[in-house]
């Protein structure tokens, strides 16, 4: 683990771990939540296509669902080839033939922008183990919404598992770490008055650098403000929520076993 790799080995895993692999030559990553007992929750659009654009893009990136022959399926999963939304695979099915990465929160924002690439981490802090592996289990049986890669995707599911954070804008992209890279990258490119204030190769690069960082800083689910606290509870019941709701779901607590437990008893 560091700077340069995120790369960890299954012995380390923890239950309430966001879990990540690099799928097609490092283009995206594919994100869950590791339960525990080598098993892993994750989001995926699945039916062979991954990111659902409704571009052609859907048939140059692959599904993340795991994809065996029907008549040999996983002997831990079964198959899951025709399955999307949020599923339970095992951790072989989830990588897919790819490495094991670790997503990491709570980090400075130097060490945000030293990690070029984005949906390796955050500056966001994660609640604890139990609250993440709860989310994850109340998904699996509730669902998370529909599929979409810039507001709603693999990375936005597991960062709301981890965190509860939800954007209550729909001005911007989600949570996810790849998709605010990917649009920073597009909007350093063709958005730039800032290129005439130099000539020089050195300069350009170090302009169209400096306006990518900022942009994936502003965008991370740690600084923005846009965003508040939702209970998993709330958000199943309504997806849809508008601004005001959602503010009003700050300080409403998340169901747990210590408060079903005081509950009853005050009954």
């Amino acid at each position: 683990m560091g700077v340069l790799s995120n790369k960890i080995d299954r012995e380390q895993l923890k239950p309430g771990d966001h879990v990540y692999s690099w799928r097609q030559a490092y283009i995206y990553a594919h994100h869950g939540i590791y339960v525990g007992d080598g098993m892993v929750i994750h989001f995926t659009r699945g039916a062979g296509q991954e990111i659902g654009t409704g571009t052609f893009l859907d048939r140059l990136l692959v599904s993340s669902s795991p994809v065996h022959d029907r008549d040999n399926p996983c002997p831990k999963c079964g198959d899951l080839s025709r399955n999307d939304g949020v599923i339970s695979s095992c951790l072989d099915c989830f990588l897919y033939g790819g490495e094991l990465y670790l997503f990491e929160y709570d980090v400075s924002a130097a060490y945000f922008l030293a990690k070029a690439r984005g949906g390796t981490c955050t500056l966001a802090v994660s609640d604890p183990p139990e609250d993440v592996l709860r989310r994850a289990s109340f998904l699996l049986e509730n669902g998370f919404g529909g599929y979409n890669v810039f507001k709603n995707n693999c990375e936005d599911f597991a960062i709301y598992c981890k965190t509860g954070l939800l954007v209550f804008t729909n001005l911007s992209v989600g949570r996810s770490g790849q998709a605010a890279s990917y649009l920073a990258a597009v909007s350093t490119i063709v958005s730039t008055p800032l290129r005439f204030l130099t000539t020089s190769m050195s300069g350009l690069a170090a302009v169209g650098y400096g306006m990518y960082c900022v942009s994936r800083l502003v965008s991370d689910i740690g600084v923005r403000r846009d965003v508040c606290k939702v209970p998993v509870e709330r958000l199943v019941a309504s997806p849809i929520l508008s601004e005001p709701e959602m503010m009003g779901n700050i300080n409403e607590p998340e169901k747990t076993g210590e408060t079903s437990k005081d509950t009853a008893k005050n009954d």
